[in-house]
């Protein structure tokens, strides 16, 4: 009865379901969650009376804007309800030692397991950055830090750094639901309901917090998640559209990590889905460096996007279908980064799914 009835949690009529940070852990040595959970400023937990998408999503650019291919500099990059570093009743702050692995939680939402619901998106589904602060700015804008700041601190004012960039599918997520994609991740990472992610396995972002972070101070973390659509690919949008989304969080830094990010064969195998962080992810924490992109900034992934299509037109996920063996793995590259690394694990389909019996989880 108990997984029957989170079963029926996971379902919704119809939904434009989005993302944010749900809860930010720390990981211990071996690659397992350690501690209580932390979360985002402002956070609304979902088991609250009121709950609904719009009281975590924030969408740049906002709807009504007549023009959806520009981020106008006035465009506050945290929603309203994260501006100031404070907490809700629940959900507390993460704490963390300087130098600490954490992973950044989100859910998935269809957007990896159901692409052909999103014609002219990215096929790593965007991309998700994290950028650190000692020195947050109530107003700060999107534009000043996002493909600003940079690894080494030097991008735009210098009162922060780039920590990470990662695709949005971390190759392993999935909601319920009748697509391939996630019948398939269903099987090769088979995840046990609970209470927190209902039968969904939630998608992940590793992250090291800096050595030099300052005991008994808060770091600010500023998750962006960066959706563009390709021109042309939808109606109403010949030019294409800006679409992302932001988390704001905060993390009390309480002291010193006892060592530098742990090596490759601390990993513990095996271990549960529920509590685990990706493995690749946490091991590649050791060697930021050979991702590290020398002081300039990130391309966004609308110049990925750009990069991954400029001898097609067409969508490479949502409008052909692949007949790539599963476990193929597509890579794209922009200068030092990895624009996207899609895993064809099935071949996809060019079917019409009704999106409000297909989705899961709003959010």
């Amino acid at each position: 009865m108990f997984l029957q009835a989170l079963a029926t949690l996971s379902l919704v009529a119809c939904a434009s379901a989005h993302s944010w940070v749900e809860e930010i852990r720390v990981i211990a040595a071996n690659g397992t969650f350690t501690g209580a959970a932390g979360y985002a400023r402002g956070n609304y937990l979902r088991t609250a009376a009121g709950f609904s998408d719009l009281t975590m999503t924030y969408l740049i650019p906002p709807d009504g804007q007549a023009n959806v291919t520009v981020v106008y500099d006035s465009t506050k990059l945290c929603k309203d309800t994260q501006q100031n570093q404070t907490q809700t009743t629940g959900s507390p702050r993460l704490k963390a030692n300087a130098g600490d692995a954490i992973a950044l939680r989100y859910q998935e939402n269809g957007h990896v397991t159901l692409p052909w619901n999103q014609p002219g998106k990215p096929p790593n589904r965007g991309t998700v950055y994290v950028y650190g602060t000692t020195e947050p700015k109530v107003g700060e804008t999107l534009n000043d830090v996002h493909s600003v700041w940079n690894w080494n601190g030097t991008g735009g004012d210098g009162r922060g750094t780039l920590l990470s960039v990662q695709n949005f599918d971390d190759g392993r997520c999935y909601q319920i639901n009748t697509g391939n994609i996630s019948e398939y991740r269903q099987v090769k990472y088979p995840h046990e309901a609970n209470q927190l992610m209902g039968a969904d396995l939630w998608c992940q972002q590793d992250v090291q917090l800096p050595t030099t972070a300052p005991t008994g101070k808060l770091y600010t973390l500023y998750w962006v998640w960066d959706w563009p659509t390709r021109p042309s690919a939808t109606d109403g949008y010949p030019d294409g559209k800006k679409e992302l989304y932001t988390t704001c969080i905060d993390i009390d830094i309480v002291g010193q990590a006892s060592s530098k990010v742990q090596e490759t064969d601390d990993y513990t195998e095996g271990q549960s889905l529920d509590s685990a962080s990706i493995e690749s992810e946490f091991d590649d924490l050791e060697n930021e460096d050979t991702v590290q992109l020398s002081g300039t900034a990130v391309p966004t992934s609308t110049s990925m996007m750009q990069a991954e299509t400029t001898s097609s037109s067409a969508d490479p996920v949502s409008t052909q279908a692949t007949s790539e063996s599963a476990g193929t793995t597509v890579t794209v590259t922009v200068g030092a980064v990895t624009a996207w690394r899609t895993v064809t694990e099935v071949q996809v389909r060019t079917v019409t799914i009704d999106s409000c019996q297909t989705t899961g989880v709003a959010g």
